[in-house]
């Protein structure tokens, strides 16, 4: 029997996607779908950054767990100061070199990342990029908060984004729940307890009950959920 390819790994539309990157829906289709420009009075395309792990639901693109963690990377970068077009053309070296569509959701871009950029930008003399790349604190400053919260099965497989740290109780697992963000140990999505707690006059404890859960679990989805709604 032929498995879905939708099975394990993790699912999101472009809004769901922004609100967790919490880079713009704008820029994630651009990126995965590609966009045409006018320049000099003609008409040119800009094929997408990767291709994305899923095909199109509906219509709709569908962005994969996978996805969701590169697009936070690519975004770091570009705010940055590295320009679009290094950016772009530094994530297809990283793919080649790695092997992978998704080169900065493997555990070796710890290694061999810095060393991929750092030729792109010398190649499109991109002084950002260089000086990224070239000081080392600044380099950690960028990738480790990211690498921190991700745990990963071996170098080249990724499986959990732990978004307020490993020691907290929220995690994006793309094998639960379609890869919503949920409670660690229940596997309750976050918006729904902190929808539940809004509906039920605050009460932690009370939501804790009804869904067998922690008040610290409670907790730590109201105050996840409360980070996004900040953002948005």
């Amino acid at each position: 029997m032929k498995v879905s390819p939708y099975i394990g790994a993790g699912i999101y539309t472009v809004p769901e996607a922004a609100r967790l990157s919490r880079v713009s829906a704008a820029r994630i289709r651009r990126w995965l779908k590609g966009y045409d420009f006018k320049a000099t009075r003609e008409r040119h395309h800009a094929d997408p950054v990767w291709s994305g792990q899923l095909d199109a639901l509906e219509g709709r693109i569908a962005v994969g767990f996978c996805d969701l963690i590169e697009i936070r990377f690519v975004a770091a970068f570009i705010e940055r100061g590295v320009s679009w077009k290094t950016m772009r053309r530094a994530h297809a070296a990283a793919q080649q070199r790695l092997g992978t569509m998704h080169p900065f959701c493997t555990n070796r871009f710890v290694t061999d990342g810095r060393e991929i950029l750092l030729e792109q930008g010398e190649t499109d003399d991109d002084r950002v990029l260089i000086d990224l790349t070239n000081n080392q604190q600044e380099f950690d400053r960028i990738v480790h908060p990211f690498l921190q919260e991700l745990e990963f099965a071996d170098d080249l497989t990724l499986v959990r984004w732990w978004p307020m740290g490993r020691q907290r109780n929220v995690v994006l697992d793309p094998v639960r729940n379609f890869g919503q963000p949920s409670t660690s140990t229940a596997g309750v999505p976050t918006r729904v307890l902190a929808r539940t707690v809004k509906a039920n006059g605050g009460s932690l404890e009370t939501v804790a009950r009804w869904y067998e859960v922690s008040a610290d679990e409670v907790r730590d989805a109201l105050e996840f959920e409360a980070t996004l709604a900040k953002a948005a």
